[in-house]
């Protein structure tokens, strides 16, 4: 039998290495698409990838009290900051929210200054979408008038983290819409499952692509809002309905080896890890925090194993799709992202390894 402590353990070892790989094929379209103009080498390692492996990171201090990996958290901010961080967008907001959580723990003021000047930027200077959404620009893309289900993860939840820590309202107020209104334009109705994009140039979603790690982001950062923020009733069961939709699809589109395809509807396209660890990681953490029914948790049960059995001898999470852009007309786009180990997969892979274990614990 697979130990999940084993596996565990080897994906952090990785990871210590993992999150220092900078990925080429981004830097070598900067050259050309910089859209901020400033020094390319500062998104070598401050980018969403790097935003959500210290997330997991920092998951990992918060669940076993090692000083390790807060320690290689320090390290890692303080080597960013003395090269200077990067112009911000929603994806180079991803490590903030690590960040807030190291601030709040350490109340290190430089870094919670810094926090406070990415929140303003938000509130004020970010590109808004047609009723006020968070407009998904890049740092090579400006993605005029469209939404991501994306933002919700990268930004939207270090804006409620902010205003959870400052007494800030205002920011709880602007995160607790942009779910609203992410939910209105991105969640299908029909299946429950979630669209890629959507743009207001136009009014569609794109290709209609029901895409898997990006329905992923949603339902980890629903349970994460709820547990951060204090939401009144009605936003709370409003998105707990879009939460249980979204997994009565997953039910009916889960693969039977347990993982779900990079097209949740579409058996055609490769199964995808990092967007299956996503989905274990949100349901256990939901089901635990009593936020769905219990019944929800055999699917994250069932992608355990093909989880586990896909972490090889080095710690390395396989069967991960690299960065995916939006696919504007095309779902084979989708079918032909490549498979290659990212920092992202290392860490949603370790989240749901952390929540699995509680099980175990429990169990024991």
């Amino acid at each position: 039998m697979i130990k999940i402590e084993e596996k565990l353990a080897l994906l952090n070892e990785a990871f210590k290495s993992v999150l220092y790989e900078h990925d080429e094929e981004f830097l070598k379209g900067m050259k050309d698409n910089n859209l901020a103009g400033d020094d390319i080498n500062k998104y070598r390692l401050w980018e969403w990838t790097q935003g959500v492996g210290l997330y997991g990171y920092w998951q990992m201090f918060k669940n076993t009290g090692n000083k390790e990996y807060l320690d290689l958290i320090e390290t890692y901010y303080a080597e960013r900051f003395a090269e200077g961080l990067p112009s911000k967008n929603i994806n180079t907001c991803a490590p903030m929210l690590t960040l807030a959580y190291y601030c709040e723990y350490t109340h290190h003021q430089v870094y919670m200054d810094e926090c406070l000047s990415w929140a303003e930027w938000i509130m004020n200077d970010l590109p808004k979408t047609r009723e006020g959404g968070f407009q998904h620009i890049t740092s090579d893309t400006l993605n005029n008038q469209e939404l991501w289900d994306d933002t919700l993860f990268m930004t939207v939840l270090f804006l409620a983290k902010m205003g959870r820590m400052t007494g800030n309202q205002t920011y709880v107020e602007e995160a607790k819409y942009q779910f609203l209104l992410h939910t209105k334009y991105l969640a299908d109705p029909r299946t429950g499952l979630w669209y890629h994009g959507w743009t207001f140039d136009g009014n569609h979603n794109f290709a209609n692509a029901l895409w898997g790690r990006g329905n992923s982001w949603v339902t980890i950062a629903i349970p994460e809002f709820l547990e951060m923020v204090d939401v009144e009733v009605s936003v709370k069961r409003f998105l707990l309905s879009s939460l249980n939709r979204q997994l009565e699809g997953l039910k009916v589109h889960q693969d039977q080896t347990g993982m779900w395809h990079t097209l949740l509807v579409d058996d055609s396209s490769y199964l995808e890890a990092s967007a299956t660890a996503g989905f274990g990681y949100g349901i256990l953490k939901a089901v635990r925090l009593g936020h769905i029914d219990e019944s929800y948790m055999e699917m994250a049960v069932r992608a355990l194993k093909p989880i586990l059995e896909r972490i090889d001898e080095n710690g390395v999470l396989m069967d991960v799709s690299y960065g995916t852009a939006m696919g504007r007309s095309d779902l084979e786009f989708y079918k032909n992202i490549p498979i290659i180990p990212m920092p992202y997969g290392q860490a949603m892979a370790m989240l749901f390894l952390i929540e699995a274990s509680k099980l175990n614990k429990e169990a024991n």
